[in-house]
């Protein structure tokens, strides 16, 4: 019983973190289109990813959102990396810790990973100027 309980209050915190970091609109998205098929999926990336690592408190969620960025640009996952910017807005993560993150995947994944990472970055931070810009003129609608 300790467990489920245990597993209720992961799954709680990490919905709690991921909502921090993602924003509620990406995650309200996200549980929209969760099917049968991948509902356990979902439930494992909330307890674990969510709810114990981005929710543990040995470094700040700006320290993990430039190591993720740094492992996701590496291993050439271009829609979470562009996500991962995006969430930057909600950790504190800057634009040159973006730069300082993709400059260690030049040197330790390599020239063609940080390159491509450097493009999707500038797409990914190009795109929240916009839809900031818009905000701030009442065009757009709220970008979270």
């Amino acid at each position: 019983m300790a467990d489920q309980n245990n597993k209720n209050e992961r799954f709680e915190q990490g919905m709690k973190t991921r909502r921090s970091v993602l924003g509620d609109a990406h995650v309200d998205r996200a549980q929209t289109v969760t099917t049968g098929f991948d509902q356990p999926f979902q439930q494992l990336i909330t307890e674990g990813a969510w709810g114990t690592v981005w929710s543990g408190n040995q470094w700040t969620k700006r320290e993990r959102s430039m190591v993720t960025i740094a492992l996701l640009a590496a291993l050439g996952q271009d829609e979470e990396l562009a996500m991962h910017v995006r969430a930057t807005v909600n950790t504190g993560a800057t634009e040159a810790d973006i730069r300082e993150a993709l400059m260690h995947v030049a040197i330790y994944a390599g020239v063609p990973a940080a390159n491509h990472a450097f493009k999707i970055a500038k797409l990914a931070l190009a795109s929240m100027k916009a839809d900031s810009s818009l905000d701030k003129t009442g065009d757009g609608e709220e970008t979270k």
